[in-house]
């Protein structure tokens, strides 16, 4: 782990997608954490030592979702299946399929392994699992504002965890998609799917990931927007300190009433984030993701907070 010392940052931004402003000020005390994400050697370590059981091999409770036909709530996850051509982008649904058997062991099918894979980070990781694993490691999994504090690497109000040009110098930073997505990808980052937590370059505090290659569970709630800084906001009184997400109930998906799973806040793309469809390879960029849902792009990594502090997961 890495120890992050406290300070003031400017959080999210004013630039991009409107979930993401207003920017404000938040003050975090020091915290240690996680160099990588998780990786599959690490999560097997925790499987072996406690025998946890993965959301994605539950089958569904049918109390959770009305209204679903009983033949389609199995035990499965989320695998990107891209097309072959172009697609309407306003419909995820073109390149995600739900498929059964599929989890952390085999991430792309049931014919699939993470043989020589060890050093990628997990993934079909639902949020239960990455709380489960950081209580057995004796961590916590981090807030939103301490995991984007931690991704700018000392860069307060830069675009991208390690300046303002996405590919300085024609270099991959991060493991994105290069291409139009979902149909093509060109893979000038020398990776098709996940890559090993070191591949590309750490950020000013060195740590690995913090932008690319899986997006990462925070244990805040997810809202549609941020709060913004209070009429005193330039005092170091008025400004939040530690802040959380919103309620759980304010979390639930508006466009589904009948469904009430709560959502939490992911942070840092992963490689499906593309130029023409999610520009969210930067720190200040969030998604809401359903509590109970795992995919072959998410994964986790764990914090130690100083001064004893805790947080519920």
């Amino acid at each position: 782990m890495i120890r992050i010392p406290g300070g003031t940052f400017r959080m999210g931004s004013d630039q991009h997608y409107p979930e993401e402003a207003p920017v404000h000020r938040v003050t975090v005390d020091g915290f240690w954490i996680d160099r990588t994400p998780i990786t599959n050697r690490q999560f097997r370590e925790f499987v072996h030592a406690t025998g946890h059981v993965t959301v994605a091999e539950i089958a569904p409770d049918p109390k959770d979702y009305p209204g679903a036909l009983p033949h389609l709530l199995h035990a499965g996850s989320l695998v990107f299946s891209p097309p072959d051509y172009p697609v309407d982008l306003r419909h995820f649904s073109q390149w995600w399929a739900f498929k059964s058997r599929v989890n952390w062991r085999h991430p792309y099918g049931p014919g699939s392994s993470i043989k020589g894979l060890d050093d990628h980070p997990v993934v079909h990781v639902a949020y239960a699992d990455a709380a489960a694993y950081a209580r057995w490691a004796g961590k916590d999994l981090p807030t939103e504002a301490e995991w984007e504090y931690a991704a700018r690497g000392g860069l307060d109000g830069a675009e991208f965890a390690w300046g303002d040009e996405f590919t300085p110098q024609g270099q991959q930073m991060a493991n994105t998609w290069q291409g139009a997505f979902p149909f093509q990808n060109k893979r000038e980052d020398g990776y098709e799917r996940t890559s090993p937590v070191t591949a590309f370059p750490s950020n000013g505090y060195g740590l690995y990931d913090m932008i690319g290659n899986v997006w990462e569970w925070t244990s805040d709630f997810y809202t549609p927007k941020h709060p913004a800084d209070a009429p005193d906001a330039p005092k170091a009184c008025c400004i939040p300190e530690n802040p959380r997400g919103g309620h759980e109930d304010q979390s639930y998906a508006p466009c589904e009433p009948g469904i009430r799973i709560p959502r939490r806040v992911l942070k840092g793309g992963s490689h499906l984030c593309a130029p023409n469809y999610c520009r969210r390879y930067r720190p200040a960029a969030r998604h809401p993701q359903p509590v109970d849902t795992s995919t072959s792009h998410v994964g986790f990594r764990c914090i130690i907070r100083e001064r004893g502090r805790s947080h519920d997961q």
